[in-house]
């Protein structure tokens, strides 16, 4: 891991710069690196994996850490804080690069190097609220649960070399036909707790689940029923989900499958310096 420190003002930062977003826009981490050692004593480190990443993160001492990155950075630098119960007393600066930046301009971020460089410089602490789960999961913006596929995945053909055989073949003497259209996801059946209130039970299909932090202590929850009505909304505190194994996305990870999870809301656990009002 290779380290570069400047000095200018006495701020103290340390600069933590992701690989992949050195290999996708290096013009625009350079541009990010110019502003930010103008404007503070910075310490640059250039870490080669997730290992190097955050044991940078953990030897920072009293500096504050700038993480330059997309949006799996930094989730990945958040949930390294979070494990550490570090988050309280860190306040956490960004420059938002990569092809991946939704979360980051969800959250306030400017996505651009010379405008978030800037916000790190002259920008104010936020609190911002996060969904924690029962596997000390974090999740800083939307939270969605989809249905279950349609279909089930056929058996690899490599699995089978008759089936290959047979499959070229067929191939080469039937008459090209157009590819199905798509059938979409199947409804699935899951139990929605609100803070020990049930608001959908397994005796009805499920769409789709959404839960996202609505910056007020509680997190706003959607569940689409599979039948035509009304989607059902609640806020709260405390959501579980329960049912038939399922998968969900979460900062644009999936994660599961599982059969039981449950996310409480945490709030102003995240110090995020955001752009001064």
């Amino acid at each position: 891991m290779a380290e570069v420190a400047t000095s200018a003002t006495s701020e103290q930062l340390l600069v933590v710069i992701d690989p992949v977003a050195r290999h996708t826009d290096g013009e625009s981490v350079r541009i990010a690196k110019d502003v930010l050692s103008a404007g503070a004593a910075t310490k640059v480190c250039l870490p080669e994996g997730p290992e190097e990443f955050a044991r940078a993160l953990t030897r920072r001492g009293s500096r504050r850490p700038v993480v330059v990155g997309d949006d799996r950075a930094l989730v990945r630098a958040v949930s390294l804080l979070h494990r550490r119960r570090e988050l309280a007393g860190c306040a956490l600066s960004v420059v938002p690069v990569g092809a991946a930046l939704t979360l980051a301009g969800a959250l306030g971020l400017p996505t651009g190097a010379v405008a978030a460089a800037r916000a790190v410089l002259d920008g104010v602490e936020h609190r911002v609220d996060v969904l924690v789960d029962d596997s000390d999961g974090v999740v800083l913006g939307a939270l969605r649960i989809p249905a279950l596929p349609s279909t089930v995945r056929p058996e690899p053909a490599e699995a089978r070399p008759w089936l290959r055989t047979y499959q070229s073949l067929f191939r080469t003497l039937a008459p090209a036909r157009p590819a199905p259209a798509p059938t979409g996801p199947a409804p699935t059946r899951l139990r929605v707790e609100v803070d020990g209130m049930t608001l959908i039970d397994l005796d009805q299909q499920v769409e789709n689940v959404s839960v996202t932090p609505d910056g007020s202590g509680t997190a706003s929850v959607e569940v689409r029923p599979a039948a035509d009505e009304p989607p059902l909304l609640a806020r709260g505190h405390r959501i579980t989900v329960s049912g038939p194994d399922f998968r969900y996305r979460a900062d644009a990870q999936e994660a599961g499958p599982v059969r039981r999870r449950t996310w409480t809301v945490w709030e102003g656990a995240l110090g995020l310096v955001l752009p001064g009002k």
